[in-house]
């Protein structure tokens, strides 16, 4: 069974989190820290997010954001 369609609206607030599996980590290093930053701040950049709060941990991440306009799957 396919899974269904994600909820998307305009001004919509979404909790985000990915985790790796089995306990790996999703970074090596700070300059994979530095990259996700980097691309997060692209994609606010491309599609007017607004990120609320983040916090990047060993082995996943949350993110807090806004969506003014209905396109998080896009991003």
């Amino acid at each position: 069974m396919a899974r269904p369609l994600r909820y998307e609206a305009a001004g919509a607030v979404y909790h985000m989190m990915a985790r790796e599996d089995c306990g790996k980590n999703d970074f090596e290093d700070d300059k994979d820290r530095f990259a996700w930053v980097d691309l997060l701040e692209r994609a606010n950049g491309r599609f007017g997010w607004r990120v609320h709060t983040w916090v990047l941990m060993g082995n996943h991440f949350h993110l807090l954001l806004e969506t003014p306009e209905p396109n998080l799957v896009a991003g």
